[in-house]
């Protein structure tokens, strides 16, 4: 069985975009826990989509940018 956003994945909000762009942190069934820019949200799988590459190479500088100003591993958190 294909599960679709496994942890790691970069993604978006399929229906807005006021979240912006994320990865997930975890995934428990029909649901993902998403470091989106702004906070971290549990989403249902169906509710989101792959992130394009523009989506993701933003998320990964947003990542960067928070290592640097604030250490730990922002990867995971």
């Amino acid at each position: 069985m294909d599960t679709p956003h496994q942890q790691g994945a970069y993604v978006a909000h399929a229906t807005t975009d006021i979240y912006g762009p994320g990865k997930v942190l975890s995934a428990h069934g029909e649901f993902r826990r998403v470091r989106f820019t702004h906070f971290v949200a549990t989403i249902r799988v169906g509710d989101l989509r792959p992130a394009t590459a523009l989506e993701e190479s933003e998320m990964r500088e947003w990542l960067h940018r928070k290592v640097e100003r604030y250490g730990s591993d922002w990867q995971l958190s």
